[in-house]
C-alpha cells in the first residue's frame, strides 16, 4: 500500500470530491443513523479517521454534538478542506491512522471510506480498544470484495478488499462485541466509461493505480468495459459495496 500516491491522489481531488463521492455521502449519512440507532449513549469525546474534505465531520458535530471531536485524514490538505469547523472543540491532526499516536478515553471512534486503505486493519482494531472507554463504540463504513468490480476485472487492478465475516472475527479477537453489521450494493450508471474514470479521478480513489494511460490502453479498456457490462438501455455500471459495523469494546473490568 503506497501511502504517499494514495494522499496524492487523494489531495489533487480535494476540490471535486463532494461533486462525485455521491455513494460515499450517502455511506456517511446511513452511518450516523445507525449510530443513532444502535447507540444510545452520549459521545463526549470523539476520534474520526480519514475526515476526507468532512461530509461526515459535519453530521458528526451537527446531530452527535461531542465536546470533543479531533479530526484526522492522510493528507495535509484536507485540513484546509475542515478549517471552517476548526475550533478549541475541534482539532485536525494529519497523518497516517495506523501509526498516529491518538488520545486514550474515547467514547467513540468512528470512520467512513477509509479502512479499505489499510494495511493491518485487525492491527488498527487493537489500537482502537487501548483508546475507547469500557464500552466505547467503533463504528464504521468500509468497502467489501464487489467494490469497483468492474475496473478490477478491466485491469488487475484494485485493493484487496476485507469481507464481512473477517471483519467481524477480527473485532471479537480484539475484545469488541458486533452491535451491528451488514452489507449492501449499490450501482452508479454513467453515460461512457471515460465518465466512469473521471468520477473515480475526481473521488480519488485511484491511488493504486500506477501504469500510465495510453490512447490505446484508454481505448481498449472503454471497449471492453461497454462489450462486458453495458446495460441494455447502454448505460455504463460501477458497482460500490459498502459495509457498516458498530462494534462496542468489551467491559474490562
Amino acid at each position: 500500500m503506497d501511502k504517499q500516491l494514495i494522499a496524492e491522489r487523494f489531495a489533487r481531488s480535494r476540490h471535486s470530491y463532494d461533486k462525485e463521492a455521491k455513494v460515499q455521502a450517502e455511506v456517511a449519512r446511513k452511518m450516523i443513523g445507525l449510530i443513532e440507532k444502535c447507540c444510545p449513549q452520549s459521545f463526549r469525546r470523539i476520534v474520526e479517521i480519514g475526515c476526507g474534505t468532512g461530509i461526515y465531520s459535519q453530521m458528526l458535530l451537527a446531530r452527535l454534538r461531542p465536546d470533543a471531536l479531533l479530526l484526522n485524514d492522510l493528507c495535509p490538505e484536507m485540513g484546509k478542506s475542515v478549517a471552517g469547523w476548526l475550533s478549541p472543540a475541534v482539532g485536525f491532526v494529519a497523518g497516517d491512522a495506523e501509526k498516529l499516536e491518538f488520545p486514550a478515553g474515547n467514547d467513540l471512534i468512528t470512520s467512513c471510506s477509509t479502512l479499505q486503505w489499510f494495511a493491518d486493519v485487525g492491527g488498527f482494531f487493537r489500537r482502537c480498544h487501548s483508546l475507547l472507554q469500557d464500552r466505547g463504540v467503533l463504528a464504521f463504513a468500509t468497502f467489501g470484495r464487489q467494490n469497483l468490480k468492474e475496473i478490477r476485472s478491466l485491469t488487475g487492478n484494485g485493493l484487496d478488499y476485507i469481507p464481512l465475516p473477517r471483519l467481524k472475527a477480527s473485532l471479537e479477537t480484539a475484545q469488541f462485541d458486533i452491535l451491528h453489521a451488514e452489507e449492501e450494493e449499490s450501482t452508479l450508471l454513467f453515460p461512457t466509461p471515460l465518465h466512469v474514470l473521471r468520477h473515480l479521478k475526481g473521488t480519488g480513489v485511484t491511488g493504486t493505480e500506477k501504469r500510465v494511460w495510453t490512447r490505446h490502453r484508454l481505448e481498449c479498456f472503454c471497449n471492453s468495459y461497454r462489450e462486458m457490462f453495458a446495460t441494455q438501455t447502454g448505460d455504463i455500471p460501477l458497482t460500490y459495496h459498502p459495509i457498516y459495523i458498530i462494534a462496542q469494546k468489551k467491559n474490562t473490568r
